[in-house]
């Protein structure tokens, strides 16, 4: 007999169901984003958007509809990260709202509930791109409407559905020519499309395998992190790696009288034969007896050894650091609580010590560790701004992919006044912070600082993470990259020439002064060495140099 309805009982397994597939499907999904940058993809976004949902939904033992609304809408909203996950948290807030009052589904209810999630996620995007996951969703709400009026039969209505939303994906590259050009569907819908094809498995009555569905629990006061490791045994201390360029022929007998020798001089071995190579990985107490071994096979080349007992001392000098940091913190912000209220705080999104200390220089309150690499959720946005005792608190997310998060943060704050600064990159909210003009009101300091902004043109050099073409350029795993706001500028094989060319094409005649912020994996002579050339090149240019230490872009340049 065909199923006509579906229980709150029903729902929350197909909800799990869904967001295991997602889950499962990340990685795939973060391959698809366009631009090859080593990012907070689109899979890792929506996952961890839906899995902060799961955590609330799994606590509810015999859910009505109401409540397992209110814990899928609360939990998503919240644990929102990147665009894509803010409009997944939209989807899921808009369906939420249509069905909470109701005690089953129907065809007519789960339509009108689509309509309302596509509504929802089309309001809370300022300007709605076509060939995205708003197309797919709202693609899959038109059909649904449709077939409401046809069938009450639930699996067919579901089939048909699906197929259509696949249908719609597979048009996004007509709609977008940077999917075509990339050789990609958005990576937005077909996350969205995974998690419908997990509610449909569940629906259908498959086996889901939700064992491994558990949301991060809550931190506990003393972490695994926290806890002292100071009696921890390591038994060999260095790990030491080399590759061997074999002179003889390397026969299998060779190979395991070697492994054999390394296990009786360490552990944690790794032998790999590649053609005339041998890679080798062991953690010894004495290198020198590895290497020595090795030289009666051949010559050694990118020999790696790490004091491992070092590290470990390094690592509980950090953690001490980082405890007495972090209490010192709650010191400060108990104190901080109980000072006056002030006019105004800001709060801003930044990775990189170097980068910290600037913005604490220019007056912001709290840092978010967080960026292109790591988008911070709605509720890491909520709680900083939380702890700025000001009236009115300005974010600055410093980067597109956390814009939607922060406003939903805003929308989210009871008790104090927030304005969110589109800013897209750390250089334009340095420029921000720099703008704002005490006594002002926040629409007058708003309008300020998005003027200064707009001034303000941005470079990143980064690292290819696949090879792709865009924009017309090649590009190919591991290669270097100098980027805009908007698409690649450059592209080499080394850092400093990658990073030169991406210059001259920033700077112009008008061009007044450089910001060039390097990178943790940069030293201070190579940045000193880039500033000095780019001085000969342009002499009236005013050069500033600062250590921004920020991971994964070796440098972050502004020019205005």
């Amino acid at each position: 007999m065909a199923a006509k309805t579906i229980d709150a009982g029903q729902l929350k397994n197909i909800f799990l169901a869904g967001a295991q597939r997602l889950e499962a499907n990340k990685e795939w999904i973060n391959e698809l984003n366009v631009f090859p940058v080593p990012d907070g993809d689109t899979g890792t976004n929506m996952t961890l958007t839906i899995m902060s949902a799961v955590g609330e939904v799994q606590a509810l033992a015999n859910p009505d509809m109401e409540s397992l609304a209110k814990a899928i809408s609360s939990g998503s909203l919240r644990g929102a990260r990147g665009n894509s996950g803010v409009i997944l948290s939209q989807l899921l807030r808009g369906f939420t709202k249509e069905i909470k009052k109701v005690h089953v589904l129907n065809a007519t209810v789960i339509a009108n509930a689509f309509q309302r999630a596509s509504e929802t996620a089309y309001k809370a995007v300022m300007k709605p791109k076509e060939g995205t996951i708003l197309t797919v969703a709202k693609g899959m709400a038109d059909k649904a409407s449709e077939l409401a009026a046809e069938t009450e039969d639930l699996e067919k209505f579901f089939a048909a559905i699906l197929a259509h939303g696949d249908y719609v994906l597979s048009q996004t590259p007509e709609m977008l020519p940077v999917l075509k050009e990339a050789g990609v569907v958005d990576s937005g819908g077909q996350g969205l499309m995974q998690v419908m094809k997990g509610c449909m498995d569940a629906f259908l009555g498959k086996e889901v395998d939700l064992s491994s569905m558990q949301a991060p629990a809550p931190r506990p006061v003393a972490s695994a992190s926290d806890v002292s490791t100071e009696d921890f045994d390591i038994k060999f201390g260095y790990c030491t790696e080399f590759m061997i360029h074999i002179d003889d022929r390397y026969t299998t007998e060779k190979e395991l009288g070697f492994k054999a020798y390394l296990e009786s001089i360490g552990d944690s071995i790794v032998v790999v034969s590649d053609d005339e190579i041998v890679k080798v990985h062991v953690h010894t107490n004495d290198p020198g007896l590895a290497i020595q071994k090795a030289l009666t096979f051949g010559p050694l080349s990118r020999m790696k050894i790490d004091n491992m007992r070092e590290e470990h001392q390094e690592k509980l000098i950090k953690e001490a650091s980082k405890k007495a940091a972090a209490e010192a913190a709650v010191k400060a912000e108990t104190k901080k609580a109980d000072e006056p209220r002030k006019e105004a705080g800001f709060v801003a999104v930044s990775v990189g010590e170097g980068m910290g200390e600037i913005f604490r220089g220019l007056g912001v309150d709290t840092l978010i560790e967080g960026g292109q690499t790591m988008n911070p959720s709605t509720e890491d946005i909520l709680n900083a701004v939380r702890t700025v005792n000001a009236d009115v608190v300005y974010i600055l997310p410093n980067n597109k992919n956390i814009i939607l998060a922060a406003e939903q943060a805003m929308h989210l704050s009871d008790d104090k006044r927030v304005v969110v600064v589109p800013s897209k990159t750390v250089p334009q909210g340095i420029t921000a912070a720099i703008s704002f003009m005490p006594g002002m009101s926040p629409e007058e300091n708003l309008e300020i600082m998005i003027e200064e902004m707009s001034h303000v043109k941005t470079g990143q050099v980064t690292y290819a993470v696949r090879s792709t073409s865009l924009d017309g350029v090649e590009v190919h795993e591991g290669d270097i990259m100098g980027i805009d706001d908007h698409s690649i500028l450059a592209v080499g094989r080394t850092v400093s020439d990658t990073s030169f060319e991406l210059l001259e094409k920033l700077i112009d005649e008008e061009s007044e002064l450089l910001s060039i912020y390097y990178g943790s994996e940069v030293t201070e002579t190579e940045a000193q060495a880039l500033c000095d050339r780019a001085q000969e090149a342009f002499p009236n240019l005013e050069i500033e140099m600062h250590n921004g230490g920020q991971p994964i872009y070796y440098y972050v340049m502004s020019v205005e």
